[in-house]
């Protein structure tokens, strides 16, 4: 089988974790890490054995070598460097959120379908056996009519304006940097525009949001989702219909599902991965590929771009 070769964009902490779970896959050729600093690009290269160190992203686009590349880079820079990309004719795997803005997702799609090359947003968690184990269940109707839907998402953070996830300049804020999770979940189980929504957020001094409540209406059912820069929250989801509820644990990140009938679990899903769950997304690029697809099935441009509008409108209703 013919090797696909990924080329790195960054040497930060997502991008070694992305890259641990890739080198794991037979036919991924982990060939290139770009960074801005060559000697970060180096030690990257020695630490996953990457055959080639750029410095400066572009010199890895130019490289007829690379198949395609995954960025993960700060919100901010993810056009930039997505665009850049594309416009050399690499494949894109871009982290989430794809973009910082609707128009930027609108932009970014149609000019990867100018120049036919993939491009999806980095929603691992879309891929999860876990995750599609509870889809299926819902999809087979075994709660019933859904009636709530109760996801968070949040890690408690020491307030520093400079961090990547309090500073404004880098999109930084509780919404963009994990809300999306719950965000992004509640549209894969229910698929449902949210409406009547809700807003309930507290700022970091400089403005930036640390910590959102959404209460929406979600098609028939009620949808509860928060997220949080100041606390732990249980980062759990739930789905809850009139004849039974799914519960997984660490939601984001899941390894297992149980179904529930009143108090008794009546059946559960638990995933024995030794990874962190990043090569179910990996291996979802690679079949795009091979079978000539821009877009994947699962994270395709139009649901990027829901989750775009989605964080656009509920970020419009936050107090200042």
């Amino acid at each position: 089988m013919q090797k696909i070769k990924w080329g790195i964009v960054s040497a930060g902490r997502i991008s070694s974790k992305f890259c641990n779970d890739l080198i794991q896959l037979e036919d991924a050729d982990v060939y290139g890490i770009a960074a801005r600093d060559i000697k970060s690009a180096e030690e990257f290269a020695k630490k996953f054995n990457v055959k080639k160190a750029y410095e400066g992203y572009q010199a890895m686009f130019d490289d007829p070598e690379i198949d395609v590349v995954y960025i993960g880079t700060p919100h901010t820079f993810h056009y930039e460097n997505a665009r850049d990309a594309i416009l050399a004719g690499k494949h894109v795997l871009c982290e989430k959120p794809l973009v910082v803005s609707p128009e930027q997702c609108e932009s970014l799609c149609q000019l990867a379908k100018e120049k036919n090359v993939f491009l999806m947003e980095a929603m691992w968690t879309y891929f999860l056996p876990a995750i599609r184990k509870a889809k299926e269940w819902i999809q087979d109707g075994r709660l019933g009519k859904i009636q709530h839907i109760k996801i968070d998402f949040g890690y408690g953070m020491k307030y520093s304006p400079t961090s990547r996830e309090y500073n404004a300049d880098l999109a930084g804020g509780s919404l963009f940097d994990m809300g999306i999770y719950p965000l992004a979940l509640t549209w894969f189980f229910l698929e449902t525009d949210l409406e009547n929504i809700n807003v309930f957020n507290q700022n970091a001094p400089n403005g930036v949001d640390e910590d959102v409540i959404i209460i929406a209406d979600c098609g028939d059912a009620r949808a509860t989702l928060s997220t949080s820069f100041k606390c732990n929250l249980a980062n759990s989801a739930q789905i809850i219909g009139d004849e039974g509820y799914i519960t997984i644990p660490h939601a984001s990140r899941a390894v297992k599902c149980e179904l529930y009938r009143g108090d008794d679990c009546i059946d559960q899903f638990v995933d024995e991965r030794n990874s962190y769950g990043y090569a179910f997304e990996a291996m979802e690029v690679h079949d795009c590929l091979r079978n000539g697809e821009t877009e994947s099935s699962l994270v395709p441009h139009s649901v990027s771009l829901k989750l775009q509008i989605q964080m656009n409108k509920i970020s419009s209703l936050f107090t200042r």
